[in-house]
């Protein structure tokens, strides 16, 4: 399942507070430059339209969340939703994650990682191209606080069962854990715009949940 074409972001919206570069950040760029208060870092990786990361930092506003998305035209996306919310403790970054996890982010830096839906690739060939895969679950491990977690969400079962594989070569995280899904309150009341989809067509997701137990 694809995504959908966007519409069009309003024009003049001041987007300088909710959207980074990766390929612009200095050499010295830390995490806490991109937010107005300290606090617990939180990473999405893959933040599509953006509809968890608006979510989640209004029901946690002492916490901070970076939204990495390699589509920058679904980055601006995301960043016009929190800008026009006026979200001061959640940013999307244009740029490619495994980069970011691999060459900017410090050992123990980052309370949870969140990993929805990510792209199948669904040709045997692309595989390679998946997010998830050990070299990038190992970098997971690497900049977790002990007891930060790895959330992991997917309506394809082979890419699922295959991560889980992946993820029992990772000692530093345990798991998985039962994430139990539960009823939308109304018709946005979900994780992502994507898990809205794939439950309103009544499809499966798998859900699990991982614990960092060393640093």
């Amino acid at each position: 399942m694809g995504r959908r074409a966007l519409r069009r972001n309003d024009t003049g919206l001041d987007l300088s507070g909710n959207l980074s570069d990766a390929e612009q950040l200095p050499d010295d760029w830390s995490p806490d430059d991109l937010f107005t208060s300290p606090g617990p870092l939180e990473i999405e990786v893959g933040s599509g339209k953006g509809l968890f990361l608006e979510t989640v930092s209004a029901e946690h506003p002492e916490r901070n969340f970076l939204g990495i998305e390699i589509v920058s035209k679904y980055a601006r996306f995301a960043a016009a939703r929190l800008a026009r919310r006026q979200c001061k403790n959640a940013v999307v970054m244009a740029g490619d994650a495994q980069l970011l996890f691999q060459r900017r982010l410090v050992a123990g830096s980052v309370q949870a990682v969140h990993v929805y839906f990510p792209d199948p690739w669904w040709k045997k060939r692309h595989r390679k191209r998946r997010v998830m895969k050990k070299s990038f679950l190992e970098q997971v491990a690497r900049v977790l606080q002990p007891g930060g977690e790895l959330h992991f969400w997917t309506d394809v079962l082979e890419y699922y069962e295959a991560t889980l594989e992946l993820l029992e070569e990772i000692p530093q995280l345990d798991g998985p854990f039962p994430v139990q899904p539960r009823e939308a309150e109304h018709d946005m009341d979900y994780q992502t715009h994507f898990e809205r989809r794939v439950r309103l067509n009544e499809e499966p997701v798998y859900r699990s949940r991982f614990v960092c137990t060393a640093g």
